[in-house]
């Protein structure tokens, strides 16, 4: 039969000239052709009717591409170099996506399986990888070739994958395992000494059959399970062949020799019928999958259809394609069918790396030919084989149909489970629910008031409404002609946004102030080749991120200050006084469902980025809400119902402070609108609604935050909770007090608030002590009074111990308070000591003028204190001192935040707290009747002597912790640190020193 010659064009060339190995492909409908070759960077793609130009060129590698495969559902590109590196792309659009891999020498091959949930990639470094294509994991490395692969197929059923390398060696791998089943030594060429051939091997479409150049100028067919020699097809072909190609239906086979001839057979009946004669070696060939043509390339980069390949008169080789290619695939994001057989599926349960890696392996591989199998087969199977046409009369095999892929082994029809693949969530406005025409909803609502919309006749209805009417301005309702879905408010202003809807109604941004000394002072900002996404307001700024991964920030009175890309889609923003805290994507979710979000937070007034990282979620969920609670701190709320807040702590983490599923009702929802230090507010709704509706207020919720805990073996989950609370919330006060020190602002009413919550945590230790010493667990009991903040906090858990008779504990607990009051002591030991010299002052009143002028010079106030710590570290009587070596303290000994005292009554307080108050002379006569003194002697501290006046401290205040406060003043729990008001109380360093001369 004589072909007219088919034309080919140019599509990549040669800087030399030389031969280099091309690929062709198309994609699943026909529509577009894809070429590339190993001489040329750059992937071409084609619209299917205009070939002469390529619609799109992609340039993203370094070097030559050796390798392009398309998903099964077109909606992704893969491509292999040798540069190295796999990328991917989107699909027709050419749209980068990312490098998925990289290897350590060229890459030659790479394919997708039949889902296109996994691809496969090999090239001169001997290794397979299977890739996860859904979050760019490596599922597995196979290695067993000795030389550069050149081919990969996965076989229909994803059961099986097969490799060739350039010594003509093939490989059968069993993809749940890894094993390697079956391996062919020599039976294609060595096509080692010309890289513009490539040993080529391909699955038949239903299967059966792996079909692999033969050594001479056939090609020959292996047995699916046994890899056993079939048959070859031996024609007019004078040379080897280098590249073979099935039709969609499996009917059709078209080959290409290094004898530049194309050969297309008739599989059936095992002869060529119809060549074409080229000008050059065809490297590579692809059918068509919905027509009758074939696309080939030759080795210098010249390209062409084949059309009307086969003859009207035979059957066509889109006729009956075998389900298996249909129906089973959807995508790149996509798993197989799940199923407990191991042939089920190519994805990353046949690796064991999924629930499904338990499944048993087959018994036997080996299945024997029809000449003996039909005499061991039942009626009843040979009837159920019937149901499918044979295709070899004298080599037919069971081949399990899609019905019976599907049976679950005990007679019932499995339905398959199909992963559609995880979508990138969409950009949301916290506060905000679905716009609908003709149905009020919000635009915004947040803790201070909400902003309403409702669409009607081509234009909105918006209104703004302060949740405190006496506080918030009266604002007039507005109309809406821009249809905005998006808005921001706070105490100044209100934000509002909308996408773009065609050419002509471009995305814009509006800022209405709610008071200014000018007329005219809203603004409003259109954007042409991007649109809004999310909006968020701040003192003295507006921001915008747009469409175009942009982040736009402008003045209150509209100046655009600055622009800053971000590294991907913007999902949400929410804005807090200075600080502008925006999520992104930061990369395709995982096959888990799980979205992969980045959050950042920019201090606008300073032009700083102070946090950035990963924002987690639940698994499998997405998120809802985003904002900053009253206090400032940064906080997420995901679809499963766990609040999440920020905080410095470990270097910057997410703590969980809320979950829903532990106390919501079964027909509740939860929709968060913000958050304080210790309530979560909500409005809750009726399943299945998930949102509030507008025509009823909602009416607001508060409800306990809580850390989602283990059950504790001791039942206290309410203390922990409170105990693991309060310390964080001392936590947030201390930075507090920390960033007004630094502005040097006033920070008393912080220190108030921070010794009450103080003082509030040792109350919740001191009743987990007791829940601990009912519990029998002494250890825990000993660790909690080591975190008491007040040393009245440890007298009580002494007493408490002591009621409970454990004498043993209490002896603990004492030698913990008898460390922290000697360490303390010590401490203040080693500081600069007040202007004493025993030789030489002589009277009280000298001392005292000494002591407690504020006008001595600097010089003079350092001498003395260098002559009295000479003195009070002499040894005459040179008796052996013990070392003032501090004891290790633990955390928290001491209250975190002492109460700050006015200028002229601090170091008075300091040395009240301490024991060492200066008093008159009166003072001295009073405090030398006191039964117990603080001993020194001969100028060296002894811990027998400290340990004394440690037991003789006196503690006012309640000895039982739980007692209930009365009219005693003495029972009230007391500050610690308030400067006390009875003389006895108070003595004189000086009288101290004189009393232990007197002694010595």
């Amino acid at each position: 039969m004589k072909v007219k010659p088919l034309k080919l064009k140019e599509a990549h060339t040669s800087s030399d000239g030389s031969p280099s190995f091309c690929s062709v492909l198309w994609d699943n409908k026909g529509n577009h052709i894809v070429t590339s070759s190993s001489c040329d960077p750059s992937i071409s793609i084609y619209e299917s009717i205009l070939r002469s130009t390529p619609l799109k060129t992609l340039r993203h590698h370094r070097d030559g591409v050796t390798a392009v495969a398309i998903s099964p559902n077109s909606t992704c590109l893969a491509s292999g170099s040798i540069d190295r590196s796999v990328k991917l792309y989107r699909f027709p659009s050419g749209e980068f996506q990312n490098n998925i891999t990289r290897f350590t020498l060229p890459i030659r091959t790479i394919a997708f399986n039949k889902s296109g949930s996994m691809l496969a990639a090999a090239g001169d470094d001997e290794g397979i990888k299977l890739i996860n294509t859904i979050d760019a994991t490596i599922a597995r490395v196979l290695k067993g070739h000795k030389g550069p692969i050149t081919s990969l197929a996965f076989d229909p059923i994803n059961e099986y994958l097969a490799s060739v390398d350039s010594r003509g060696t093939v490989i059968y791998w069993e993809l749940q395992s890894g094993n390697v089943l079956h391996t062919l030594k020599g039976v294609a060429p060595d096509t080692s000494s010309d890289m513009s051939i490539a040993n080529i091997i391909s699955w038949s479409p239903d299967g059966e059959v792996l079909a692999v150049p033969g050594l001479k100028t056939d090609v020959v067919m292996y047995d699916r399970d046994t890899a056993e020699k079939l048959f070859s097809l031996r024609g007019d072909h004078t040379k080897p062949t280098c590249f073979l190609s099935w039709s969609p239906n499996g009917k059709y086979l078209a080959t290409s020799g290094l004898d530049k001839q194309v050969l297309i057979w008739d599989f059936e009946q095992r002869q060529d019928i119809d060549r074409q004669k080229f000008d050059e070696r065809i490297c590579c060939m692809s059918w068509k999958p919905t027509g009758n043509a074939l696309a080939v390339i030759d080795v210098k980069g010249k390209y062409g259809v084949w059309e009307s390949i086969i003859p009207p008169s035979m059957k066509s080789p889109t006729e009956d394609v075998p389900s298996s290619l249909s129906k089973n695939s959807n995508g790149l994001l996509l798993f197989d069918e799940e199923d407990h057989e191991p042939s089920a599926s190519g994805s990353l349960s046949d690796l064991g790396e999924d629930s499904l890696a338990e499944a048993n392996p087959p018994t036997s591989r080996k299945r024997l030919r029809k000449s003996s199998l039909l005499d061991d087969y039942s009626e009843e199977d040979i009837r159920e084989e019937l149901d499918i046409p044979p295709r070899f009369e004298s080599f037919k095999k069971p081949t399990r149909t899609p019905k019976e892929c599907l049976d679950d082994g005990a007679g019932k029809a499995k339905i398959p489970t199909i992963y559609t693949g995880s979508k990138m969530q969409e950009p949301f406005q916290p506060g905000s629910t679905p716009v609908q025409t003709g149905t009020k909803c919000f635009l915004c609502y947040n803790m201070l008031g909400s902003i309403t919309t409702m669409q009607q006749d081509g234009y909105s209805h918006i209104e703004i409404d302060f949740h405190d009417t006496s506080q918030g301005p009266r604002v007039p309702a507005m109309t809406d002609y821009f249809g905005f879905t998006m808005a921001s408010l706070n105490e100044n202003g209100s934000a509002l946004a909308n996408p773009r809807k065609g050419e002509k109604n471009l995305s814009t941004l509006m800022y209405r102030p709610f008071s200014s000394w000018a007329n005219n002072s809203e603004w409003s900002m259109r954007f042409e080749d991007e649109e809004v996404r999310a909006v968020a307001l701040g003192i003295g700024w507006v921001a915008a991120a747009t469409s175009a991964h942009f982040l736009r920030i402008f003045t209150e009175g509209g100046l655009q200050r600055y622009i800053i890309s971000l590294d991907g889609p913007v999902v949400t923003a929410a804005g807090f006084k200075d600080e502008l805290a925006i999520v992104i994507h930061s990369s395709q979710p995982l096959h888990s469902d799980d979205q992969m979000l980045e959050f950042r937070v920019f201090n606008i007034s300073n032009g700083t980025q102070p946090v950035r990282g990963r924002l987690p979620l639940s698994p499998g969920s997405s998120l809802t809400w985003f904002g900053f609670s009253e206090e400032g701190q940064l906080a997420s709320y995901d679809s499963k119902g766990v609040l999440r807040v920020y905080t410095e702590q470990f270097g910057g983490s997410w703590l969980p402070l809320f979950s829903a599923s532990k106390i919501k009702k079964p027909n509740e929802n939860y929709w968060v609108v913000g958050l304080n230090s210790e309530k979560v507010f909500c409005i809750i709704c009726k399943t299945p609604d998930m949102y509030p509706k507008v025509s009823s207020k909602p009416v607001l919720s508060l409800l306990d935050l809580s850390f989602p805990l283990a059950s504790s073996d001791l039942g206290s989950d309410v203390l922990e909770n409170e105990f693991i609370m309060r310390n964080m919330q001392l936590s947030q006060i201390q930075k507090r007090i920390d960033e007004a020190e630094i502005a040097g602002l006033d920070a008393t009413a912080l220190d108030d608030v921070a010794f009450t919550t103080e003082a509030a945590l040792d109350r919740c230790i001191l009743r987990l002590i007791a829940s601990c010493c009912n519990g029998d667990k002494l250890v825990r009991a000993t660790e909690l009074v080591k975190l008491l903040s007040l040393e009245k906090s440890v007298k009580g858990a002494i007493k408490l111990v002591t009621t409970l008779k454990l004498p043993n504990l209490a002896e603990r607990f004492n030698s913990i308070l008898e460390d922290r009051l000697l360490n303390e002591a010590t401490k203040n030991m080693g500081l600069p000591q007040p202007n004493l010299h025993l030789g030489t002052l002589k009277t009280t009143d000298a001392v005292n003028k000494d002591f407690i002028s504020p006008d001595s010079s600097i010089d003079k106030s350092a001498s003395r204190n260098n002559v009295v710590k000479k003195n009070l570290s002499s040894n005459p009587g040179n008796e052996p001192s013990e070392p003032n070596t501090p004891l290790p303290t633990p955390k928290l000994t001491a209250p975190l935040f002492p109460k700050k005292a006015k200028t002229q009554e601090g170091s008075n307080i300091t040395r009240e707290a301490m024991g060492l108050n200066r008093s008159s002379a009166s003072d001295n006569a009073q405090s030398s009747t006191e039964p117990k003194k603080l001993a020194f002697a001969n100028g060296a501290m002894k811990k027998e002597k400290i340990t004394q006046s440690v037991e003789k401290v006196q503690f006012p205040g309640a000895s039982n912790p739980f007692a209930k406060p009365s009219s005693d003043p003495d029972v009230r729990p007391k500050n610690p640190f308030a400067k006390s008001s009875n003389p006895q109380e108070k003595s004189s360093l000086l009288d101290s020193i004189k009393k232990m001369k007197a002694l010595s």
